[in-house]
């Protein structure tokens, strides 16, 4: 795995000599998190490896002793089982100034091929395009030929790029290049027709669509089979009205990930998908902190961002390459 080690630590996180290394893992991807740690350490960084207890839901906050140490950190790699990027740890190590780079349900597989061999500075130029132009929209329209027709406001959102590389404190998620933001509380409709995957919790590629229903920035309703059935018994169990939340719009921009997987960071950087995720939006802009956050991706989708095409089937429209 060192091939993916060495991408990781030097080009998407640029670890220094002397700089402080944080890597939180769990029994499931220590082998990921020793290539990680040795490589740091080649490259003469301070390098220390957290092994979490098993942590029941994705984005459950992470102990406080390992909190603290990613506050205390330079860089943060989080290669876990269950996701730690939506957390209030991940936010406050952020702003404390690390480097923070989520590696969620990595496989050794991961580390040898797909989307982690992008050339991802090539495609950040286009990452940053999209962003920029999110800040700019006023209201995004999707639809997709499985029945998908949505209508977002990001009046005062910003657009966050998530290019796959840190040049200075900020998060991204890898390999998953995505050009994301946060709906503004309260102001998305329609539906949302889910045929590519939702790869947290189990749930992993489509079998047969799930539609959620959606009324003023909340999911009312969840049908279609035996994924939607789970999902909707999941998400009730958690007693919390903002897991329901509309938290995030984003486009897929990986050409190396080429199809949905079920491995969370390859399908949410699918190129030319996009994701609704669900639940927190405190890391994207927004300001709810729920008890979890899921992504739900679709395919071939058409975006117009204030009537103008941005995707049309999958096809991205804008080039900024």
């Amino acid at each position: 795995m060192k091939k993916g080690a060495k991408i990781l630590v030097g080009d998407c996180a640029g670890v220094k000599e002397g700089e402080d290394v944080l890597i939180v893992t769990d029994a499931e991807r220590l082998p990921i998190a020793q290539a990680l740690c040795d490589e740091a350490g080649d490259l003469g960084a301070r390098a220390t490896m957290a092994v979490c207890p098993p942590r029941s839901i994705d984005n459950e906050e992470p102990p406080r002793a390992v909190a603290e140490a990613m506050r205390a950190s330079d860089v943060v790699f989080l290669p876990v089982t269950h996701a730690l990027a939506h957390t209030r740890a991940t936010r406050e190590a952020v702003g404390a100034g690390a480097r923070v780079l989520s590696m969620t349900a990595f496989t050794p597989g991961q580390m040898e091929h797909g989307g982690l061999m992008a050339d991802f500075r090539a495609r950040k130029p286009l990452c940053d395009a999209l962003a920029a132009r999110l800040s700019q929209a006023r209201e995004v329209r999707v639809t997709n030929p499985a029945g998908t027709d949505l209508l977002l406001s990001l009046e005062g959102r910003a657009g966050n790029s998530h290019a796959c590389v840190l040049d200075g404190p900020g998060f991204t998620a890898v390999p998953n290049i995505e050009a994301n933001t946060s709906p503004l509380d309260g102001t998305t409709n329609g539906t949302l027709v889910v045929d590519g995957s939702i790869p947290y919790y189990g749930v992993g590629v489509i079998e047969e669509p799930v539609t959620f229903r959606i009324e003023d920035g909340f999911v009312r309703e969840i049908s279609g089979g035996r994924q939607a059935e789970f999902l909707a018994e999941l998400l009730a169990a958690q007693d919390d009205k903002w897991v329901y939340n509309v938290a995030q719009f984003a486009m897929g921009l990986n050409p190396e990930c080429k199809d949905f997987t079920g491995e969370m960071l390859n399908d949410e950087g699918v190129n030319g998908t996009i994701h609704i995720g669900i639940g927190t939006s405190a890391m994207l802009g927004g300001d709810v902190q729920a008890k979890t956050h899921f992504d739900a991706i679709i395919r071939a989708p058409s975006v117009w961002f204030d009537g103008e095409a941005i995707i049309r089937d999958g096809e991205i429209l804008l080039n900024a390459e």
